[in-house]
C-alpha cells in the first residue's frame, strides 16, 4: 500500500512524469519527513527502515540528494531554484499535451518552402504557432546549438542582439535573458526559464516567462513574455543524420501592438529562425 501511495504522490507511475526531478524530490522529501516523524514518535505500525525504502523506490534522482543520515534533502536547490525547475517541468507537460493531443491546426501563409507554419487558439495560451521542418543535422548537434551553446545564438541569428544565461538551477534548467535586435515593432527583451528533457532519441527544449525582480526591462526595450515555447527534436525515420523539428510558440509581445499584427509577425519570425538555422548549419563543420 505504501509503495502504491508513494508512486501516486510522486507521479512516477507514469513514464513522462518519472523523469521530472524537481517534483519528485519535493514530494519524496515531504513524504519521508512525515514517515520518519511517525517512526520517531514510536509508531508500532511503521518499521524504521521505511524512509530508506522510500529513497530506494524513487531511484537515483533522490539518492544523489541524500544526506548522511539517510534523509532526502533539497538543500542542493534553493526554493527559488526549485520554483524555476517546477516552472520548466510544468511548461514541458503543457507542451507534451499539445503535441500528443494536437488541436485543429490551420495553415499560415508563410513564403518559405522549407518550413510549414500553422496555428491554433488554445485555452490559457491564446494563439499558438507551430512550425515544422526537417534539418540536415543530427539531434545532438541541434541540441548543442539551441541549449548548451545558447549564448552564442546571436552570432548566427541576427534577430537577437544578446542572450545571457543568468542562472543554472539544475542540470536541465536555465534562466535566460534575451534581447532582440531592432525591428519594425521595436526591441523586446525576455526573461525565461528554459528546460530540457530527453525521451529516447528525442529531445524537448521548452521555455516560459519568469519574473526576475533584479532584472527590470532594459532601456529602449519592452519586456515581452513567452507563454510557451517548445522545440521538439526527433531523428528523421530512416535517416538519423537529419532531424524533424517541431516548434510550438505562444508569445505576448506587450506594448501597443494589435493582435492582428502579432499574428503576422510571429509565424514570419519562426520561419526566419529556421532559415537562419539552416544557413548556420550549412556553414558549420559537423561531425
Amino acid at each position: 500500500m505504501l509503495q502504491a501511495t508513494v508512486k501516486l504522490c510522486c507521479g512516477i507511475a507514469h513514464d513522462h512524469l518519472r523523469r521530472l526531478p524537481g517534483l519528485k524530490l519535493t514530494a519524496v522529501a515531504a513524504i519521508q519527513r512525515d514517515v520518519r516523524g511517525l517512526v520517531l514518535r514510536g509508531s508500532h505500525h511503521l518499521p524504521s527502515e521505511i524512509p530508506s525504502y522510500i529513497q530506494r523506490l524513487v531511484g537515483k534522482d533522490a539518492a544523489r540528494c541524500a544526506e548522511p543520515g539517510g534523509d532526502i534533502s533539497t538543500c542542493q536547490f534553493s526554493s527559488t531554484d526549485l520554483s524555476y525547475i517546477h516552472q520548466g517541468e510544468r511548461a514541458l507537460q503543457r507542451a507534451l499535451s499539445i503535441l500528443q493531443h494536437p488541436p485543429s491546426w490551420q495553415a499560415e501563409a508563410v513564403l518559405d518552402a522549407g518550413a510549414a507554419v500553422s496555428s491554433a487558439v488554445l485555452p490559457g495560451l491564446g494563439r499558438v504557432f507551430r512550425v515544422e521542418a526537417v534539418l540536415a543535422a543530427p539531434v545532438g548537434w541541434l541540441h548543442r546549438e539551441l541549449f548548451e551553446e545558447l549564448e552564442q545564438m546571436p552570432r548566427w541569428n541576427p534577430t537577437l542582439s544578446r542572450v545571457e544565461v543568468l542562472q543554472r538551477p539544475g542540470e536541465d534548467t536555465l534562466v535566460t535573458h534575451e534581447v532582440t535586435s531592432a525591428s519594425p515593432v521595436g526591441r523586446r527583451d525576455f526573461v525565461s526559464v528554459r528546460h530540457r528533457w530527453r525521451m529516447q532519441a528525442a529531445i524537448y527544449l521548452v521555455g516560459t516567462a519568469v519574473r526576475l525582480e533584479r532584472l527590470p526591462a532594459q532601456e529602449g526595450c519592452v519586456r515581452a513574455e513567452t507563454r510557451l515555447s517548445c522545440i521538439a527534436l526527433q531523428p528523421l525515420a530512416g535517416d538519423p543524420g537529419c532531424t524533424r523539428v517541431t516548434w510550438l510558440l505562444s508569445v505576448d509581445l506587450k506594448g501597443w501592438i494589435p493582435s492582428a499584427v502579432t499574428d503576422r509577425i510571429l509565424p514570419r519570425c519562426q520561419a526566419d529562425f529556421i532559415g537562419h538555422l539552416r544557413r548556420h548549419l550549412s556553414a558549420t563543420a559537423r561531425p
